[in-house]
């Protein structure tokens, strides 16, 4: 499939002066819903590819062969362009550079690499700590020699602010930017000053994680500091996962199946598989 599009509206995207929500999306209806309702951008956390795939907590267990095979499935069903939390990279920088290949060929059109200490190292559990400047430099430059499409956008992440402080924050996000990356995503950055003071200091567009609420939900105010993407968590798939509890809870209970509630309609359901386009391929290739 060509990819490229995707990302060059992606990139299209970054360049107005507006900021976007993306939607979390976890599979390839859930991406299918979000471009048809609307939604300029999915985003697919490593979270998420955790919980969707392994059925585990974020522990960063899941391996990139797992997470890219995932992202393919989800970017083959539709035209969303789709940015993805690769988060640490799965290694050091020779394995940063190889999580670039990987996605790229899955055909993400953005995606983040992290400058926290991961897998949580022996000794440390309770805690979360950064990697020097320099290896998380390192990784960001690897990330940028992977990249075979120039229009892949690649972003640097950083936790620093809830982890050491906004100033060694601010200080990866100017490295960062200096190696060469396209956007810088931070976490732990949510008020009004920080948001400010992160924008002032540099001049590529800036990513938020949070939940999309207080500040961080005004995208005006956001808009005009050069945050292109602000999240808002992952509630599509918790509320999937609430929604499955309670439909299998209520058959084993003994509810007939005619009287389950909140299930999507025939209608809905050919929409979502894009029932029409197989109806016509099977009547043009199959002679039906």
């Amino acid at each position: 499939m060509h990819w490229t599009p995707r990302r060059e509206k992606f990139r299209q995207l970054l360049e107005t002066d507006a900021c976007y929500h993306p939607g979390s999306v976890f599979d390839p209806i859930s991406a299918r819903i979000a471009e048809d309702i609307g939604f300029e951008i999915g985003m697919f956390a490593g979270s998420v590819a955790s919980l969707t795939v392994l059925g585990a907590p974020d522990l960063i267990v899941l391996t990139l062969s797992e997470f890219a095979d995932q992202a393919y499935r989800i970017n083959r069903a539709g035209n969303l362009p789709l940015m993805v939390d690769a988060d640490h990279g799965y290694g050091n920088a020779l394995n940063v550079r190889r999580t670039v290949e990987e996605l790229e060929t899955a055909g993400v059109a953005a995606l983040t690499i992290e400058d926290t200490d991961l897998p949580q190292p022996f000794g440390t559990v309770g805690s979360a700590r950064v990697l020097s400047i320099d290896e998380g430099v390192g990784k960001m430059k690897a990330a940028l020699s992977g990249r075979q499409d120039a229009s892949l956008v690649i972003a640097g992440r950083t936790s620093a602010a809830s982890i050491n402080s906004l100033e060694d924050a601010v200080e990866r996000g100017r490295a960062y930017q200096a190696a060469g990356v396209d956007a810088m995503f931070f976490t732990g950055v949510s008020s009004e000053d920080q948001i400010k003071t992160v924008s002032d200091a540099l001049d590529i567009p800036i990513f938020l994680g949070g939940s999309g609420t207080g500040t961080q939900g005004d995208r005006d105010f956001l808009a005009r500091h050069r945050v292109r993407i602000s999240l808002q968590g992952h509630h599509p798939f918790m509320a999937a996962v609430k929604a499955t509890h309670e439909t299998l809870k209520a058959l084993r209970d003994g509810t007939s199946p005619a009287d389950i509630t909140g299930k999507a309609s025939g209608e809905f359901m050919d929409s979502v598989t894009r029932a029409d386009d197989y109806q016509r391929w099977m009547k043009e290739f199959l002679g039906g």
